[in-house]
């Protein structure tokens, strides 16, 4: 699920989704402008396979479990590679 596999395509592993949501992060947004935005940024780029929101959310969660995205006052931010790491 993480990386792709022979059941999953190299473009719905959640580490491609978890890219494609950081193209998202230029700035601050809610997790319902990321999705709004994911959903046609993909649309644009033609990517055809399905993505449902449970996906998306797991994608999130790796993402955060990598320390690249966190929640602040209920936006979804992209960590710069250079800071310092958040305290949970």
């Amino acid at each position: 699920m993480i990386t792709p596999t022979k059941g999953i395509a190299p473009e719905r592993s959640l580490l491609a989704v978890g890219a494609q949501i950081l193209l998202q992060l230029n700035e601050p947004r809610t997790l319902n402008q990321t999705w709004a935005r994911l959903k046609a940024w993909r649309e644009e780029k033609d990517h055809n396979s399905p993505l449902s929101f449970s996906w998306f959310v797991l994608a999130l969660d790796v993402l955060y479990g990598m320390g690249v995205v966190e929640l602040r006052h209920d936006l979804l931010v992209a960590r710069s590679a250079h800071a310092a790491p958040a305290e949970r």
